[in-house]
């Protein structure tokens, strides 16, 4: 029989479209959040395709004892509340103590690290399952990584993981996450280690066919903890989020720049009110049509110590949000009826096995190239 899958944060933006994603693949969610009239609404949308209502709870991550009750030993929690670094423990903690699986959408380097080295041993110990950041942000540089380091990549001592977009416009709580994330150091894997950097420290260059380039500025992600365990060479791994335009050199400089600010007294509270003021509108972001018109795009680079490339992997799928959203659904609907491949913070490889993955990722709406 399979687990039951609750979804967290279900009336935003991002639970909205994975709520309905769910509802595609057959499931039946437990629809959680703030807003009882906000559930009802959304359960009747979705009850004609279901031949009945959804279950709903309310719960508030500002009262963890709601999020608690949610889940028992072996239920999938589904969260997309955000900012995680400020709305993300409580479901966390929730998993951690029910044996829960959880999976959540962030993209946040600080939150990700978190979960990764503080929750996680608590979670093995439990039997609790963590897969944070699954989706855009960073299941697609996962995957392209995974397939760059086998056959000829093995011999790779650096892998650069670069994710690129076509149009496309961020929702309220994207914006509000994106704010949190540079208020908190960020990562990456540098001379066989995990090295904390700032989000936006360096630009990093993919030389394309015909001479073309394309370019983006490091950003953390969760592939710097779960792929260099697949490449027994790899000493580098760069994550980056590209960017069109000359002004993309300057972000270094400007986030160094930041980072120096923060130590002033009230600028860094600033920033955390206007994070939060952005969040009050997480409800929006771009409707199925705008959507339709962005596509996205991952580059995955192996290469030696002298910067030969000796693998290219490629992954073209739609617009993040329609992508996080049918992810999420297979993801959670996968761990429910089938469970996962091992206990505590995990990465997507980990959990599922590649190939399995990359069924996942095809069903979104990825092609590999």
């Amino acid at each position: 029989m399979s687990a039951r899958i609750v979804l967290l944060g279900a009336t935003g933006y991002t639970g909205t479209l994975v709520a309905r994603a769910l509802v595609a693949r057959g499931a039946r969610p437990v629809l959680a959040g703030r807003s009882a009239d906000r559930l009802s609404a959304l359960s009747d949308e979705l009850a004609d395709e279901l031949g009945g209502a959804l279950e709903t709870r309310v719960a508030d991550v500002g009262q963890p004892a709601t999020v608690r009750a949610l889940v028992g030993r072996g239920d999938v929690l589904v969260s997309t509340v955000g900012p995680f670094v400020r709305h993300g423990g409580p479901a966390v903690e929730a998993a951690v103590a029910a044996g829960a699986i959880y999976i959540d959408s962030t993209g946040e380097p600080a939150f990700i690290r978190r979960v990764v080295e503080s929750d996680g041993p608590r979670a093995r110990r439990t039997g609790a399952v963590l897969l944070p950041a699954l989706g855009q942000d960073w299941v697609p540089g996962n995957v392209a990584g995974a397939l760059a380091l086998r056959g000829p990549g093995q011999a790779a001592t650096r892998l650069s993981v670069g994710y690129f977009a076509d149009g496309g416009t961020a929702s309220a709580g994207t914006l509000a996450s994106a704010t949190a994330a540079v208020l908190h150091p960020s990562y990456a894997w540098r001379d066989g280690a995990l090295r904390t950097e700032r989000v936006g420290a360096r630009v990093v260059t993919f030389d394309l066919p015909g001479g073309r380039r394309a370019r983006g500025v490091s950003a953390g992600g969760t592939e710097p903890f779960h792929l260099p365990g697949l490449a027994p060479r790899l000493r580098d791994v760069d994550v980056v989020v590209g960017s069109p335009g000359p002004l993309l050199r300057l972000v270094p400089a400007a986030t160094g720049l930041l980072g120096a600010a923060l130590h002033v007294p009230g600028v860094r509270a600033g920033l955390r009110r206007l994070a939060v003021s952005r969040a009050s509108g997480s409800a929006g972001g771009p409707d199925a049509a705008r959507r339709s018109r962005s596509r996205s795009h991952v580059l995955a680079d192996a290469c030696d110590a002298r910067g030969v490339l000796l693998h290219r992997v490629r992954l073209d799928g739609p617009d993040g949000y329609d992508f996080t959203a049918r992810f999420l659904a297979w993801a959670a609907t996968r761990a429910a009826d089938a469970g996962v491949r091992d206990v505590g913070a995990l990465g997507p490889v980990q959990a599922f096995g590649l190939e399995a993955l990359l069924d996942g990722v095809r069903e979104a709406g990825v092609t590999v190239r």
